[in-house]
């Protein structure tokens, strides 16, 4: 029979990403979270970029969801 030694336990240390690393993808997301709110919330307001009731029909539930008056 042979005997197995376990390894002896090595904490791990977190990595550390640099700020310019995580700086483009927050601006994406972030890019990408506005947008979406401005298609739910506001597709029928003033700075409406769509005409018609396409987008609104399309996200209405949603709108209701998050709490966005609509009619």
């Amino acid at each position: 029979m042979s005997e197995a030694a376990a390894a002896p336990y090595t904490p791990s240390v977190p990595v550390s990403i640099p700020l310019r690393e995580i700086a483009p993808w927050a601006l994406f997301a972030g890019v990408i979270l506005l947008s979406l709110l401005y298609l739910v919330g506001m597709d029928q307001g003033a700075t409406s970029v769509i005409s018609g009731s396409v987008l609104h029909e399309f996200v209405h539930d949603g709108r209701h969801l998050l709490g966005f008056p609509c009619h």
